[in-house]
This record gives structure tokens, sequence and C-alpha cells, in this order.
């Protein structure tokens, strides 16, 4: 287990976030738990009766493991499509435009990264 910091400020309110798993071969984990919030205390999170999440990666090549977890470009998705909706709510900010901005150029390049691979046959293998 090896914990990450690099979310927050240091101060009450910032939650934990715990990489759960040891690094697989391509040298990241699989695992994420994600503590600290009281999920039930949240209005529309009626199902909800944990204090936490735990974000399952996609371990292995799709083609060799099938889908078995989140990808990057699903959780910036998420993200980005956050942004867009405060942007576009009461309060949109240059901050969150930028954050907004930076988000997207790394889906954008995760995605080609996906389509080069995919033009070299590779995508879905262990190959390069």
């Amino acid at each position: 287990m090896r914990e990450i910091r690099t979310h927050g400020l240091g101060v009450p309110g910032d939650l934990a976030l715990v990489a759960v798993d040891a690094p697989g071969p391509g040298g990241a984990c699989h695992r994420y738990e994600i503590t600290g919030f009281n999920a039930a205390a949240n209005p529309s999170h009626t199902e909800a009766r944990s204090n936490g999440a735990l974000i399952l990666f996609q371990n292995g090549p799709i083609g060799v493991a099938g889908v078995n977890g989140v990808t990057n470009e699903v959780l910036l998705a998420i993200v980005a499509d956050r942004l867009r909706s405060f942007q576009s709510g009461d309060y949109p900010c240059d901050e969150n435009a930028h954050a907004l901005t930076r988000i997207e150029a790394a889906l954008d390049i995760l995605k080609g990264r996906t389509l080069a691979r995919m033009l070299r046959g590779v995508e879905g293998t262990n190959a390069a």
C-alpha cells in the first residue's frame, strides 16, 4: 500500500488516497482506495452506505484479460464533464476553464496513443 498526497493541500477535508496493490508489469497500480467522506450524507447518493470508494483500473491488455476495470481516459472524461458542467453553471471561473483545457489535451493525447496502437495492430496486446 502506498499513500498518495498530491491531490490535497494537507488541510481538514482532504480525502485519503491509497494505491492498494503493487505495481503490475507496466509499472502502474490497478487498485486505488479513496476514504474520508460520508457518501450516505449526500442526498443524491441514496444507495451509498460507505465512507469510501475503490477504483479498479484495467489490469492487462483487453485482448488478453478482457475488460476488467476503468481506463485513464474514462476518469479524465468524468472530470472533463464535471468541469464543463461547472463552466455552464452559476459559477464559471478561469481556473476551471484552464484545467478543462489541460484535461481535454491529456484525453486527446491518450486517445491518439490508442489510435496509433490500433493502426500498428498492437492495441489490446502487451506489444510496445
